[in-house]
């Protein structure tokens, strides 16, 4: 059985079975996912020779940055065009993507043949698309993803879409499921608090600054009632609250059940940053304020992609952002690992040497750290310390890793 999520009936099919997402997406993140979404990231950029602007909305609306996925709305407000048209201009550019990968053999092929074998049955494709888009924090764009995989791995276009359409229904099924269980909650979980509290070493204090009071209302507006975002009604705010994932809506549910937690807004701020010269815009996933009228700016990243030189430049933006407001800082990663812990983790000596001459001689790429990857057994979570340990910068799709940050 897939780690990150578990079946409560037998494995008889996709409709016979109901699905939990696990606590701590740890055991979910590898090389071997991130391989598929470097993979992803370089058809896109290929594709990009050709067409820029339509490569740039399919990147946006999958995350192949690293970043996570955006609306449909969201990406059409960059270029001035409804969201029907850029879902008429991403369903183009994926089918185009799809062809130019078959016609030229690309080797996407093989290593997505391997991962979503064509005759499997349709419950473990569902199973195995659904923790890869819990564990990457992918749940708005899960059904083009979805089909894009399936499509790379040779399954029929009937046959992808049937299975990416499972994957949707779970993910709502799941909501509905959610929302009841909300309705029926009176008291705060003592593993929620528990939960809050283990957080509370990880946040980055403000200092002496005397905080400011919570926003009341969301700083995201272009796309803040899109209907592709899932929504629960929190007791804890009196309202429903909009959110983009189920990592998203986990850490919700925890806030909302939490004693320690007195309220909380989502999105309280559009934050600027630059990358490379380019002015962006990103909005932290929550402020919360603690019970003792502390506060901690929350922005939700998942495990695997907290390394990702985008995400690095959003933390240091959002970091400063809260201690300008007297906030705390944490980077909230659906795992029990957060920044800190990934800081101090233990690397393999032979792995962390390897990679660090391999950085010192120049830009590293994915081949090298397959072939690592071979030798020494480097994972994902290796890599991922060591990145942040040496201020290294690491590009994602494609694939780069340099010295400078």
């Amino acid at each position: 059985m897939d780690r990150g999520l578990a079946p409560s009936a037998g494995d008889g099919g996709h409709d016979d079975a109901e699905f939990e997402f696990v606590d701590d997406i740890e055991g979910d993140v590898s090389l071997g996912l991130e391989e598929i979404n470097e993979l992803l990231g370089e058809l896109v950029e290929m594709h990009g020779d050709r067409r820029r602007r339509d490569a740039e909305i399919v990147g946006f609306r999958l995350g192949v940055s690293g970043e996570a996925p955006e609306t449909l709305a969201r990406i059409g407000a960059r270029y001035d065009l409804s969201r029907d048209r850029i879902r008429q201009l991403h369903t183009r550019a994926v089918g185009q993507i799809i062809r130019e990968a078959q016609l030229s053999g690309h080797r996407a092929a093989g290593v997505f043949g391997a991962r979503y074998p064509v005759g499997t049955r349709d419950s473990q494709l569902v199973r195995a698309l659904l923790v890869e888009t819990y564990a990457t924090d992918s749940d708005i764009a899960a059904n083009e993803l979805s089909y894009l995989k399936l499509r790379l791995a040779g399954h029929a276009g009937e046959d992808a879409r049937r299975i990416a359409g499972f994957v949707m229904q779970r993910i709502m099924a799941w909501q509905k499921k959610t929302n009841r269980r909300l309705a029926k909650l009176r008291h705060a979980e003592p593993s929620a608090t528990d939960e809050v509290n283990s957080w509370l070493g990880q946040v980055d204090r403000p200092g002496s600054v005397v905080a400011a009071a919570l926003p009341r209302g969301s700083a995201r507006v272009v796309d803040g009632d899109d209907d592709g975002r899932g929504r629960f009604y929190l007791g804890k705010v009196g309202r429903d609250v909009p959110f983009d994932s189920g990592l998203e809506a986990r850490l919700l549910r925890i806030l909302n059940a939490s004693d320690l937690i007195a309220t909380f807004q989502e999105q309280p701020s559009a934050v600027e940053f630059q990358v490379d010269g380019t002015d962006r815009v990103f909005y932290p996933s929550i402020v919360a304020e603690l019970a003792d009228k502390r506060a901690v700016l929350i922005d939700v990243q998942p495990l695997g992609h907290v390394g990702f030189h985008i995400n690095r430049a959003k933390s240091a933006a959002g970091r400063a952002y809260a201690r300008a407001n007297g906030w705390g800082w944490l980077v909230w990663t659906g795992s029990r690992l957060g920044v800190p812990e990934l800081l101090g983790r233990q690397v393999d000596s032979q792995s962390e040497s390897r990679l660090r001459e391999l950085v010192d001689s120049g830009p590293v790429y994915w081949p090298a750290i397959q072939r690592l990857r071979t030798e020494t057994g480097l994972e994902l979570l290796d890599l991922t310390t060591l990145v942040l340990r040496n201020e290294w910068r690491w590009d994602r799709a494609p694939f780069r890793l340099t010295a400078g940050r």
